[in-house]
């Protein structure tokens, strides 16, 4: 089969650079769509006025998966079907233990954010749980790097929705490098012709984390010594790792504060080896950098005070707020509400009566690009050069229609602009 290219969620938009002659059928929202082949095993189907859907997110606590709720809730009200929401707490027994409930008490489909990411023996147990009940994966990895296809290829009512995972670490990377070329002096405060950085991952064997870990220094040095600058340095040189991870998984703001303020009693400007650079796998895990730099002095906001760069990803509303105030340097955007709408229309499909294996398909739709991309190209310009909000913002509200009808071509790479919020999209 040919699988769907995983697009990571957008603030706005993916750029086909190559004008679309042709008719291409592709996922027609925001996030990828992978379905699983046609099989031997039996699809479900079900009428719309019988869906009961079941939506288990790995934990409520998470901001980005709490904005993906909200918008889902939404989706699924306007669709009219019967669905609950189950908080995992981040943890897997506890989610497995809810959908196995779930399929006793007769829902018949499953929509599931997974504890354990990139696991497929954690992803093959909840197939198992499901009795054949379609399940659709969204959001965290179901397979890890090198295994692509071991679970998705050999199931048939199952699909998953969600982002190219090293996509986020790539433009993150390219943000962080970027910035540092246009402010190296500001940065670096003890004037040794290096930046020092700190590193918050979320969760260990993430698959997301792993590569937001990697492709955010990798990707930034690349930038960096192209122009002739070294290569960033990390802070502590006793650890091997270069990074400090959030023990419990859960890529919390109170982790990264506990990390900070431990840091900056041994790091700081008085000893002359203050970290300069603080990069982060989430919005949240930013803030609780932020927290601890506030209360050593930093980060204000205040016109003159020392600001040290700290970079997050997903743009939630309290990283937008933080940008704004002058506390925080930048974020990648994921697109909550196009996570949703991906998986409203596949649920949508699937309550028509469409088996899984072709529930995906049923979303897609054809579109003329070479119109749309010239209109997209123009939009671009104008928000690159506009500095007045109100233009900018209508400019994105255009780019989001736009979107929905470019994002049928084939070849997408990721277009990346870094504005005035210093928000990259995708």
């Amino acid at each position: 089969m040919k699988k769907a290219l995983a697009l990571l969620l957008a603030l706005v938009m993916v750029v086909a650079m190559a004008a679309c002659g042709s008719k291409t059928t592709t996922p027609s929202t925001n996030a990828a769509t992978t379905p699983a082949p046609a099989g031997n095993e039996t699809e479900a189907q079900v009428e719309a006025s019988e869906l009961k859907v079941g939506v288990f997110y790995y934990t409520f606590a998470d901001t980005y998966i709490s904005s993906v709720r909200t918008a889902l809730d939404a989706q699924l009200d306007s669709l009219g079907v019967t669905y609950q929401n189950f908080d995992g707490n981040n943890n897997q027994t506890t989610q497995n233990e809810q959908i196995q409930t779930a399929v006793t008490d007769g829902y018949n489909l499953l929509v599931v954010n997974m504890v354990t990411s990139g696991s497929p023996d954690v992803a093959n147990e909840i197939i198992s749980l499901a009795n054949g009940t379609p399940v659709i994966f969204f959001n965290r990895a179901i397979e890890a790097d090198g295994e692509e296809g071991t679970v998705l290829n050999a199931n048939t009512n199952i699909c998953f929705i969600g982002t190219d995972a090293p996509e986020a670490g790539h433009l993150q990377g390219k943000m962080v490098g970027e910035y540092l070329l246009a402010n190296w002096d500001t940065v670096d405060l003890n004037g040794d012709g290096k930046i020092s950085y700190a590193m918050f991952k979320g969760d260990e064997a993430n698959v997301e984390a792993i590569y937001r870990t990697q492709f955010g220094v990798e990707d930034a040095d690349a930038v960096l010594t192209a122009a002739g600058k070294p290569a960033l340095e990390y802070f502590d040189a006793s650890n091997a790792s270069k990074y400090q991870v959030d023990l419990g998984g859960a890529w919390s703001a109170q982790a990264a504060l506990d990390y900070m303020n431990t840091n900056l009693s041994q790091y700081n400007e008085a000893n002359g080896n203050m970290i300069e650079l603080i990069i982060c796998n989430n919005d949240n895990m930013a803030e609780g950098a932020i927290s601890a730099l506030e209360a050593a002095g930093y980060n204000t906001g205040a016109e003159g005070a020392t600001t040290i760069p700290v970079f997050g990803v997903d743009a939630t509303d309290a990283a937008k707020e933080l940008i704004a105030a002058g506390k925080m340097t930048g974020t990648v955007k994921q697109d909550a509400e196009g996570m949703a709408v991906a998986i409203a229309d596949v649920v949508k499909a699937a309550g028509e009566g469409t088996a899984m294996a072709d529930a995906v398909a049923a979303t897609a739709g054809t579109q003329e690009c070479g119109t749309l991309q010239q209109v997209f190209d123009i939009l671009l310009v104008v928000m690159n050069h506009s500095l007045i909000p109100f233009c900018f913002n209508v400019c994105e509200k255009a780019l989001h229609w736009v979107h929905n009808r470019v994002s049928k071509c084939s070849a997408l790479p990721h277009f990346t602009l870094m504005g005035e919020d210093r928000i990259y999209l995708l």
